[in-house]
C-alpha cells in the first residue's frame, strides 16, 4: 500500500529496475522498495519486472516496465533541490553518468531519458522573495550559457 496519497509513476520500456538502482546510487537517502513481476496475465513476459517502488528525498515513486509505447519528454522533469555547490556538482555528475546529456539552466537528461533540474535551495528562496529586478539579473546570468548552475555566480548577479 502506498505511504502517501500521490506517487509519481515513471514508465520505462524494460529497464525499470536498472533505472531505480541507478537513482538509488545517485541520492544517498534513496531507498528501493518492493519489486513485483509480471505473471501469466501479461502483457509482458512472465517473470519480467513489472514495477519497482522507491523513495528519493522523501518522495515516493514507482517505476513501471510498460514496453516501448511511451517515452519521457522534458515537459515533465524531476527537481533535485541541493543545499550547496558541492551537492549540485555531485548530483549533476552522477545523473550524467553513463550517457546523460547536459541541457542548460540547470537541466539535464539522464541516460534513461528522464529530465532533471538540479537546483540550489538558496536560488529557489531568492525567487520567492519576489524582487523582480534582482531575479531578472540572476536569470540573465543563468541564461548566459550556464548549464550546471553556479550558485556563486547566480548569487553575485542577484546581489549586484
Amino acid at each position: 500500500m502506498p505511504d502517501n496519497q500521490m506517487m509519481t509513476c515513471l514508465w520505462f520500456d524494460t529497464n525499470a529496475e536498472e533505472a531505480v538502482d541507478f537513482y538509488c546510487s545517485v541520492f544517498k537517502d534513496a531507498k528501493k522498495g518492493v519489486v513485483s513481476y509480471y505473471g501469466d496475465a501479461g502483457p509482458m513476459p512472465k517473470g519480467q519486472v513489472m514495477m519497482v517502488r522507491f523513495h528519493i528525498k522523501g518522495q515516493q515513486f514507482f517505476a513501471l516496465n510498460g514496453g516501448p509505447v511511451f517515452k519521457f519528454t522534458p515537459a515533465i522533469s524531476l527537481v533535485a533541490v541541493c543545499e550547496d555547490q558541492q551537492e549540485i556538482d555531485t548530483t549533476w555528475e552522477k545523473l550524467l553518468a553513463g550517457g546523460g546529456r547536459e541541457i542548460e539552466c540547470g537541466w539535464l537528461t539522464d541516460r534513461f531519458g528522464l529530465s532533471w533540474q538540479v537546483v540550489p535551495r538558496e536560488i529557489m528562496e531568492l525567487h520567492e522573495k519576489g524582487d523582480q529586478r534582482r531575479i531578472d539579473q540572476m536569470m540573465k546570468a543563468m541564461m548566459s550559457g550556464m548549464k550546471k548552475l553556479d550558485l556563486a555566480k547566480m548569487k553575485a548577479a542577484y546581489y549586484a
